[in-house]
């Protein structure tokens, strides 16, 4: 019989990373640049021309490959792509267990197009 866990929400926390928090805000901001971008029938030459990008930089950014591509370079092509990025800071969050020092946020954008 295989057993299943039930993940957390944070692939990279279920997975260990050590930037967990940090690579799932990359993938939610990736997967919204793709999301646009595939809206717009552009193709990765089309998209890399109008970012300013190279095409083999787009292409790993929409491969899931942006370890090397900054949150604030996402935010950047998000804007370049016409959407509204906000970054929202909530009150604290209740938390039954210890939070580790340092702050945690979260990132949005909006979904109109």
């Amino acid at each position: 019989m295989i057993e299943i866990e039930k993940g957390s929400g944070n692939v990279y926390a279920d997975l260990e990373t050590a930037d967990a928090d940090e690579m799932r805000v990359k993938a939610q901001l990736a997967g919204k640049i793709g999301e646009v971008i595939k809206a717009r029938r552009w193709t990765q030459q089309r998209a890399s021309e109008v970012l300013g990008n190279s095409q083999p930089k787009m292409s790993q950014l929409l491969r899931g490959q942006f370890r090397g591509i900054s949150e604030a370079k996402m935010l950047d092509l998000l804007a370049r792509l016409g959407r509204n990025v906000q970054i929202v800071v909530g009150p604290q969050r209740r938390s039954t267990k210890k939070e580790p020092s340092g702050s945690r946020f979260r990132r949005t954008t909006a979904n109109s197009g």
